[in-house]
């Protein structure tokens, strides 16, 4: 595993949210087999009216070709390297010219070309905004380099670069593009990875030695952790996976897990000892007694992972597979080296094991014992009230998300996509693929026509920029057959049309030209290009919507067929249908879970009353999400599921700890439930401790998602840890008799009774007489 965890690499590919038998996935991937990837330009843009003095624009020219030289990089266009078309009468084609066929020498001349650059309306509010002194420069870039690791190397160099540019002429640059987000994020995910590693180990080191007063055990803890970090890593190279977004935080998380483990076994080894000071004895009995109990809490952990399994999502398909193994892993790593590591060391010192008699810990138990005894009739009321608030706050949810939702607004990278918002519209790409059903259907007028209608409809919505199309082509070259006069950029009427397009030149079967960037070979299939401002959801949803009849109407469906597609369309499918999916595992992790606890009680009503307390703390993270604002979204719905799985831990600890307690007291509930309460509470109190700074370590992530998953399950935490101490017994003394039934008493899985078992010393010889009987 050790081998494996060092090949281990980031994933740079945009994640595959929809199954590909998903018809909008088909479309999609239909698109780019015409066209190639929607979302492969890397832009750059500069607000400053110093661009155009001559050393400042000349540095930007410099750049400019810098860039364009990189490996990796597939075009640059900018305002300093951008074409026009010139009619060439002796060989009737248009000839496809730079602008700038070198530098500038001088201001005037400088001026001269710009004059020409402003009388190209087909780059108006593309590469520049005249009305704003904003320039912008577009970078396509490899796309089989965007898929690798090399992606990295390629979007620093080219940052340096610009960084560079701008200390030197004192200027504020700003990059954005799908290309750019996904990059960053991944470098990102990889810091995160390595810093939330340390401070969850740092983290639970401290914690252990607060509560044990031992180096040994904190060594011996972080040893296991260590390992089973490894072995999480070599899993994931194992199924031929990479380091996500979610599967970046798995080590820390399952460092908690592990560390929680541990509390139970050392809790219970300390216990041992305190009783008898026999140490083989002592972790025997550890193994015996806590590892079914422990099985039972990892495999319903376990289970709250493994149901993203059923999303269908390939990036939670991956997490639910390695989390689910992992968390079961973690459980085998902890109960073979706790015994083994500690069958080495000598028994712990009585000032080890003075947390369990004495502290703070021991008089916060005491006092919920107290409540509990005295004061049920309290505990529902607030119970009943933290109800019927966290159902209030659950009205108040909604549903959305963004394509670039995990970003802080803080973040340089988000600012740098407001900027690019503010005045080019938005970076995401939206596609309209025309299909005319006939080949060179595309070259008819009456098709180009409808496209420039259509695009005139998109011109009316502010979060869309300005579009791109093949009628955007023609005008060009219209513009180009009256010799670049700017009030000629129009469309041809069809005696215009045919004498333009026999300037046209040919298309090149492998060769990017102006003219196959826009249609396919057979001429059948067309684009229109619009980015879209990085909206919501519902936004988009309502976009979506309203342009279908609109299309409808400007392209008949009897003669075209008309596919709105793109990152941005995929984007909001497949929100929806993860929203969906995930709700559905959410209800399979209770299915599982309940039947998991079905087998160690083997009573419905058991079964009820243990999950009523860990559904209050599901419904009031709920309601924290509605009152703050939080929108149900992908990287908050796996919240409900993760802490569904953790939070039952405590409450089957409890219950098995109960029942053992039933038969020492001979059924007597009270005295078994303030018996249970009493062993469990140290290790539930200690274990919730270290899962909640575990998961809130995660709030000083600089991604939203990881953040709200980080407060979110904290809160989880704390309410399950209150409503299992609290709830919990009280529904078991007020209920009494009417729950604790036959069945409950015998399990399908049983775990063993301590206090019954043999011991040798104490067996003795009784005298039998001759008829046998003693």
């Amino acid at each position: 595993m050790g081998y494996n965890a060092s090949r281990v690499s980031l994933s740079y590919e945009m994640s595959q949210i929809l199954p590909e038998s998903d018809s909008t996935s088909i479309a999609y991937q239909k698109f780019k087999k015409t066209f190639g990837e929607d979302g492969s330009v890397l832009f750059i843009a500069i607000k400053d009216s110093a661009l155009y003095k001559l050393n400042e624009f000349n540095a930007w020219y410099d750049l400019t070709d810098s860039i364009a030289a990189v490996d990796g990089v597939e075009g640059v266009l900018s305002i300093s390297k951008l074409y026009y078309l010139r009619k060439n009468d002796s060989t009737k084609k248009f000839d496809f010219l730079p602008v700038f066929k070198r530098k500038p020498r001088t201001q005037h001349e400088l001026d001269s070309l710009l004059k020409e650059v402003y009388s190209l309306p087909f780059y108006d509010g593309l590469l520049f905004n005249k009305k704003n002194d904003v320039v912008l420069m577009a970078i396509t870039l490899d796309k089989e380099v965007l898929n690798t690791k090399a992606r990295v190397a390629l979007i620093y160099h080219i940052k340096e670069a610009g960084d560079a540019f701008a200390a030197r002429h004192h200027l504020d640059i700003h990059y954005s593009g799908l290309p750019y987000i996904r990059t960053i994020t991944a470098k990102k995910v990889e810091n995160e990875l390595l810093f939330f590693v340390v401070l969850s180990l740092l983290i639970a080191s401290v914690i252990l030695l607060v509560f044990f007063k031992n180096w040994r055990i904190v060594l011996a803890t972080m040893t296991i952790v260590v390992i089973n970090v490894v072995w999480v890593l070599g899993l994931i190279t194992v199924f031929g996976y990479k380091i996500t977004m979610l599967t970046g935080i798995l080590p820390p998380l399952l460092i908690v897990i592990v560390v929680e483990n541990s509390i139970f076994l050392l809790n219970k080894y300390h216990a041992e000892i305190i009783k008898h000071g026999n140490k083989i004895k002592a972790l025997t009995r550890v193994v015996m007694f806590i590892g079914n109990a422990n099985l039972l809490t990892n495999t319903t952990t376990a289970a709250g992972f493994a149901a993203f399994i059923v999303t269908g999502n390939k990036i939670l398909v991956e997490f639910g597979i390695v989390a689910s193994i992992s968390i079961m892993v973690a459980y085998f790593l902890t109960l073979f080296l706790i015994p083994i590591f500690f069958s080495f060391l000598p028994a712990p010192h009585p000032k080890h094991t003075s947390h369990l008699d004495r502290g703070l810990v021991n008089r916060i138990v005491e006092k919920i014992v107290y409540a509990v005894q005295n004061y049920r009739a309290v505990i529902y009321t607030v119970a009943i009230i933290f109800t019927i608030t966290g159902f209030y706050g659950i009205s108040l949810l909604k549903t959305t998300g963004n394509i670039v939702d995990d970003i802080p607004h803080r973040d340089p990278l988000y600012k740098d996509l407001m900027f690019m918002e503010k005045y080019f519209n938005g970076v995401m790409p939206l596609e309209i693929m025309v299909d005319t059903k006939k080949p060179r259907g595309v070259l008819q007028l009456s098709t180009i026509k409808r496209i420039n209608k259509l695009q005139n409809v998109l011109a009316e919505y502010p979060e869309l920029s300005r579009s791109l199309s093949i009628a955007d082509v023609v005008k060009f070259a219209k513009q180009a057959f009256y010799n670049g006069n700017p009030a000629m950029y129009s469309l041809p009427n069809s005696q215009e049309k045919n004498f333009i397009m026999r300037y046209v030149p040919s298309m090149g079967k492998n060769k990017r030209t102006i003219i196959n960037s826009f249609v396919d070979t057979a001429l059948q299939v067309t684009r229109i290009s619009v980015q879209m401002a990085n909206i919501g959801t519902k936004e988009i949803k309502r976009i979506n919507d309203e342009l279908r009849p609109r299309i409808d109407s400007i392209f008949p469906p009897q003669k075209y067929k008309v596919t709105v597609t793109g990152t941005s369309v995929v984007f909001l499918k497949g929100t929806n249908y993860l929203i969906k999916n995930l709700l559905t595992s959410l209800i399979l992790a209770l299915v599982v879970i309940s039947i998991l606890m079905a087998l160690l009680f083997s009573s419905a009503r058991m079964i009820v009353i243990s999950m009523t307390p860990n559904l209050l703390p599901q419904i009031m993270t709920a309601a924290m999400m509605g009152f703050l604002a939080i929108s149900i979204k992908p990287s908050t719905i796996l919240i409900f599921s993760i802490a569904l799985g953790i939070s039952v831990d405590n409450a089957i600890h409890f219950l098995s700890r109960y029942r053992l307690q039933l038969r020492l007291n001979k059924w007597d509930i009270k005295v078994s439930v303030i018996n249970a309460l009493r062993e469990t509470g140290f290790s539930m109190v200690y274990s919730s401790v270290v899962l909640f700074f575990g998961f809130f370590i995660f709030t000083l992530s600089t991604f939203g998602g990881t953040e709200a998953l980080g407060y979110l399950i904290a809160f989880t935490l704390v309410i399950a840890l209150l409503s299992n101490l609290f709830l919990l017994p009280s529904l078991l003394l007020t209920m009494d008799k009417r729950i604790t039934t036959k069945r409950f008493k015998e399990p399908l899985i049983e775990i063993f009774d301590e206090e019954i078992d043999i011991e040798l010393d104490d067996l003795r010889v009784e005298d039998i007489d001759t008829r046998g009987s003693a």
